[in-house]
């Protein structure tokens, strides 16, 4: 195989292993991530809740840092792509179809069924499952994505690394990095990459089905859900063999702006003065309770911790466990940006899109459920989104929409995962040969429908959550190791240092 490395081969035998008892023994599978999920998120929330608040004061940190002003490449790199396409291509792989799974059934779940604070279905109740979801997918989220892709993006770009998770810990392991120590960082985070993406397909399977049975009566089922990962895979591998400047900067862009259309749809057809007041309000309630939100762990609640285990530390697990894909994708594209403008762009502005995507979507379920058109509660997640639809002008066409932008986002997710796979498995190469990337367009597809055949959307968030763990480790330690590269290049540097005046000379 052309320039695959020993990371791939023990890659692939992992995954087909996973696929194989997924097929086989499906009920096994199901029942050892079931029990395993539970231990580590009862064991280990205290640990997921700290290890990502530490993400977020590191991004604040080189935010206001005079380190901010380094660049991630030497000093006269250019960016290669726009601020537009560059924001649309990390906003495409951060979130994709998460945000159309989502944009709907997370809100209304706060509300009506599962309320974070205990307040069911009442005003306050509004508030909380608002600001809630804006805690889960912003600025958390993208701190562990923006640290990812920030230790690659300096060490490949300014220290000429080549691009893989262990060579980012070179200041803190030396030549171990090179050798069997390093292989396994790197096999670790290939796993992690393939069930986080995975996960994603599994999701954006079950959503399009989710659509055509809420429209056209489609059966929901296994078979459909296989056609619908088939056809999909046969579109995304057109796209990744077209190369990243091509099939994903355009579908970033298309995808973009079809989900722009959609929101603009939803956002002057449906209540745009509540949904605007809903904004400003949830917005200063995130801040205010940031600290608070970001360390709940409700150790005297046993009703509250189970809310935290299953959403936020499941938030936290799946950023993690897509983190490696979605850091070198973004590192990839980020080259000749400063430190500073890239976790402005990276963690801000998406967090501020994210917000306003949730609150018009999250706003139009809650006042659907309000007036009583449609039980949007009583819907599967799939369906929530097609349910509020339903009380739109031009329903059909607005549905028909969305279901073509979770294919979009869908192709989209896929031809990067693949793209940024064959990368971690053929030493860090900028432009992985097309036989690489077939291939593991061939294995995330049945990843997806391995854990899917064996216990639904259930065994996808089980199996993310326990390879998050691991690599949740490895991230740490890449924290230190760029905090210590950059403390040493500051002082070769001169930046931020006080510079005092030389005396005058006497006479």
């Amino acid at each position: 195989m052309k320039n695959a490395s020993a990371v791939f081969y023990a890659s692939i035998a992992i995954v087909a292993a996973l696929v194989i008892m997924g097929v086989t023994i499906p009920d096994t599978l199901e029942s050892a991530t079931t029990n395993t999920q539970a231990f580590i998120t009862d064991t280990f929330g205290w640990y997921y809740l700290g290890i990502v608040a530490v993400f977020v004061l590191v991004c604040f940190y080189l935010l206001v840092s005079p380190v901010g002003r380094i660049k991630l490449g030497k000093p006269d790199d250019k960016p290669e792509f726009s601020k537009p396409t560059w924001l649309a291509m990390l906003f495409s792989a951060g979130v994709g179809i998460g945000l159309i799974f989502y944009g709907t059934a997370e809100p209304i779940s706060h509300y009506a069924i599962s309320s974070p604070t205990g307040e069911l279905g009442t005003d306050q109740g509004i508030k909380d499952a608002m600001r809630f979801t804006f805690f889960h997918w912003g600025i958390h989220a993208w701190a562990i994505y923006g640290t990812v892709a920030l230790v690659l993006g300096y060490f490949t770009f300014r220290k000429g690394e080549r691009a893989l998770i262990s060579k980012t810990l070179r200041p803190l392991l030396g030549k171990h990095v090179d050798g069997p120590l390093g292989k396994v960082i790197d096999t670790i985070a290939v796993i992690s990459t393939v069930i986080g993406v995975a996960t994603t397909l599994g999701f954006g399977a079950a959503q399009i089905n989710g659509g055509l049975s809420y429209l056209f009566d489609v059966p929901s089922n296994m078979t459909t859900q296989t056609i619908i990962v088939v056809i999909v895979t046969i579109l995304f591998m057109i796209s990744a063999l077209t190369g990243l400047s091509k099939g994903i900067k355009i579908l970033s862009n298309l995808n973009m702006g079809l989900t722009a259309l959609l929101f603009i749809m939803v956002f002057f057809f449906g209540s745009t003065i509540f949904t605007l007041n809903l904004f400003i309000d949830t917005l200063g309630g995130y801040i205010q309770q940031f600290v608070n939100m970001s360390l709940r762990i409700a150790p005297l609640s046993e009703e509250s911790r189970s809310w935290i285990n299953g959403w936020t530390i499941f938030y936290w697990s799946w950023w993690i466990a897509w983190s490696p894909f979605v850091g070198i994708f973004i590192a990839r594209v980020s080259k000749g940006r400063t430190i500073r403008e890239f976790v402005t762009y990276v963690l801000i502005v998406p967090s501020l899109i994210s917000f306003l995507w949730f609150t018009t979507m999250g706003g139009a379920a809650i006042k659907a459920e309000l007036a009583g058109m449609v039980s949007i509660s009583s819907l599967s997640n799939e369906q929530s989104l097609f349910g509020v639809l339903e009380g739109f002008p031009l329903s059909m066409a607005l549905s028909i929409l969305a279901i073509l932008i979770i294919v979009t986002f869908f192709v989209t997710s896929a031809d990067s995962g693949t793209f940024v796979l064959g990368m971690m498995t053929t030493n860090g190469s900028q432009n992985p040969s097309t036989q690489i990337k077939v291939i593991w367009g061939v294995f995330l597809a049945i990843t997806a429908l391995a854990l899917l055949y064996s216990g639904g959307l259930q065994a996808l968030q089980n199996t993310m959550i326990i390879v998050a763990l691991p690599f949740s480790v490895i991230m740490g330690f890449m924290v230190i190791s760029l905090l210590k590269s950059l403390n040493k290049e500051a002082k070769e540097l001169g930046i931020g240092q006080i510079r005092r005046p030389k005396p005058k000379a006497t006479k």
